[in-house]
């Protein structure tokens, strides 16, 4: 008898296959590379050569105009440590990705600008490109600043060229990884950065178009008024819309919501005054926005100011859609009530109401009544100090109770203040307070 054999069925390898799996995905991955790298260097001109440029002393004018445009960017701000020199650097700014450190913007040639030409400060300035051509961190508000024009960005280089030179390098900054590479800060250019410009709206007042040129530019108003995503670009349909602050310490409100910070409302000479003085019938600023007008907006002129507020009074209304409100427990209203009489009725009244021009009022001030509880968390832990202006030369600041109330208290006084007199805004619990850094 014939040995009958079964030959094993031949199965086609599946090498090809994963060799074609693998190149598609390196080809995918290098069009990929190639895209990131091509929007990263989009729109920008090749700058002269080294030597070429012929640079002349700048009038006393152009001086004059870029010192009062570094002020309608409160770039000292950023620029300037607590106890360090102006515009030296040094400054940490938290973000949800760790610490950015503000650069030297001195004219000193080794740790500063004074090797740098007017167009690497450009390039900075509209491109977010250092003068080696490295990426820089959007913590510089290169997003706002591509706006500017080119003839202020001259200008407001003659006006660093000016300021006392500062021998201090940079501080390292403090990213965790991978926000601390090139490529990631590519990935995030490429997906929400485009460099640019503003064109003139014919619609609109050469007034509303210069308080947009403003607003939207040097002052960059929208880096912290506007809610961020998980990777810190700008969130969708959020331009204006309200969001935590880096380091979530403090929440910038809504310029869109006229129940936060909107000026839809507002009578234009209050809005204003209260960019010029820090305080007006209509409230009061503190926290970081009491920085803002200190160091910028109480410098500006009263045209620029108008225009600023005509444009910001122009923002499509975005009205926050909340849930019902819960009214706190009696027995939080209670402690609040008891912690409101003991310390702060003295100063804002029984019932809220305040002193015009020294304490605010807190019946209906929508600071307080804010859909974050973070900002009135804040002044009551911190204290509240408004700003030392030309108008409002010496404001009555809040003390703080942070180191007298407990986590309880400060949690029963919030949610006091904002469901008493006529406010409404949700409670504020114990695990809020603690939240706030």
């Amino acid at each position: 008898m014939r040995e009958c054999r079964v030959r094993p069925r031949s199965w086609p390898s599946r090498r090809p296959w994963a060799l074609r799996l693998v190149a598609l995905l390196a080809t995918a991955a290098l069009l990929a590379a190639l895209g990131v790298a091509w929007l990263n260097v989009r729109g920008e001109a090749p700058l002269a050569p080294a030597g070429t440029a012929v640079t002349e002393p700048a009038s006393t004018a152009v001086v004059a105009r870029g010192a009062y445009l570094a002020q309608a960017g409160n770039c000292k701000a950023c620029h300037t440590s607590a106890s360090g020199a102006d515009f030296a650097g040094g400054h940490g700014i938290e973000t949800p990705f760790g610490t950015v450190y503000g650069s030297n913007i001195t004219p000193d040639a080794e740790t500063g600008l004074g090797s740098w030409s007017s167009g690497e400060f450009w390039r900075a300035m509209h491109h977010g490109r250092s003068k080696n051509g490295r990426l820089l961190y959007p913590a510089f508000p290169y997003p706002s600043l591509t706006n500017v024009t080119r003839e202020d960005s001259d200008a407001l280089y003659a006006y660093l060229r000016t300021v006392p030179p500062v021998r201090q390098p940079n501080t390292p900054h403090a990213l965790d990884f991978p926000y601390n590479t090139q490529a990631a800060l590519a990935v995030w250019r490429a997906l929400f950065f485009r460099p640019g410009g503003l064109t003139t709206d014919a619609r609109q007042s050469a007034e509303w178009n210069r308080g947009r040129y403003l607003v939207d530019g040097l002052g960059h108003c929208a880096a912290c008024h506007s809610g961020r995503n998980f990777l810190g670009g700008p969130g969708w349909n959020a331009e204006f819309a309200g969001g935590l602050m880096p380091g979530a310490a403090w929440y910038a409100p809504s310029l869109a919501d006229p129940r936060e910070a909107g000026l839809q409302e507002w009578p234009r000479a209050e809005s204003v005054r209260l960019l010029k003085d820090g305080m007006s019938r209509q409230g009061a600023v503190g926290g970081p926005m009491a920085e803002v007008v200190y160091g910028s907006t109480q410098h500006l002129s009263e045209a620029d100011l108008d225009a600023m507020v005509q444009y910001l009074a122009s923002v499509p209304v975005q009205v926050r859609q909340a849930p019902p409100i819960e009214p706190a427990a009696a027995s939080v209203m209670a402690q609040g009530g008891k912690v409101y009489t003991q310390h702060c009725a003295s100063c804002h009244g029984k019932e809220g109401q305040g002193v015009p021009g020294i304490y605010p009022a807190l019946a209906g001030n929508r600071a307080v009544t804010l859909h974050s509880p973070n900002n009135v968390v804040q002044f009551i832990r911190k204290g509240g100090f408004a700003p030392s202006t030309a108008g409002h030369p010496q404001p009555f600041g809040m003390p703080p109770f942070g180191h007298v109330l407990d986590e309880a208290e400060v949690s029963a006084v919030a949610t006091y203040v904002r469901q008493s007199w006529g406010n409404a805004a949700p409670p504020v619990s114990r695990l809020n307070v603690l939240q706030v850094k």
